[in-house]
């Protein structure tokens, strides 16, 4: 496994680089501390697995950053590591194709579980963010969405939905579920329209969540 660390801070890439070690024992981990460093090094390295990306970073704005990572790079697999844990930051994270996001207050076993979680076709979400948040006294609570209860089949899944929906819960796009379940692309489209409507969401990363508050059982959830 080659894995590269993208923080500005040499103490904090120190800190991953031990804990990294735990997670595979032969694992190789590159390091960059600014976007020109770390753009220069995925095209050295063509077989990079995972970027570990902090979204502060001196030169740019870590977000473009890491949808031009998506764009350049679709194989590699991004886990954003941010000190700002806002629902606003994560969602916005995933919805750029991250698949995980990870406070840095996270404990050394959250994290490993985490990349875990990823490395196995998985999307982490911080547990946090599966709770409604809470308006302040002057702001209008917004209004609730109701997520469905019981399993799969209850709120109308098929058994090809069912697949549809663990291939989404593991970043892919309709093209790469299409080619996975020989299925046409448009098919996959319209699975995927159900499956926002079963689950009473309106894009993928709203249904990631809503998994993860169901605490369905399946490959590629959400853990805490």
């Amino acid at each position: 496994m080659k894995i590269l660390v993208v923080d500005d801070h040499s103490l904090i890439r120190e800190a991953l680089r031990g804990t990294l070690k735990d997670l595979e024992s032969d694992v190789a981990i590159l390091e960059a501390g600014d976007s020109r460093q770390t753009l220069a090094l995925a095209e050295q390295h063509s077989d990079l697995d995972l970027i570990l990306l902090d979204l502060m970073l001196p030169d740019r704005d870590g977000f473009s950053l890491l949808a031009e990572l998506r764009e350049r790079y679709p194989a590699v697999s991004v886990v954003v590591l941010s000190a700002h844990d806002q629902r606003s930051h994560v969602v916005r994270a995933l919805d750029l194709g991250a698949l995980g996001y990870i406070p840095k207050n996270a404990s050394r076993e959250v994290m490993l579980r985490a990349l875990q979680l990823v490395c196995s076709g998985g999307i982490y979400i911080p547990p946090q963010i599966l709770r409604p948040e809470q308006p302040s006294p002057s702001t209008p609570a917004p209004p609730q969405r109701t997520a469905p209860r019981g399993s799969p089949a209850d709120v109308g899944l098929t058994g090809r939905q069912l697949d549809v929906l663990v291939l989404m819960m593991q970043g892919k796009s309709n093209k790469v579920i299409g080619r996975a379940l020989d299925l046409a692309e448009p098919t996959v489209k319209n699975h995927v329209s159900a499956i926002l409507k079963a689950l009473n969401v309106t894009n993928r990363t709203e249904a990631v969540i809503a998994v993860g508050e169901l605490g369905w059982d399946l490959p590629g959830n959400v853990k805490s």
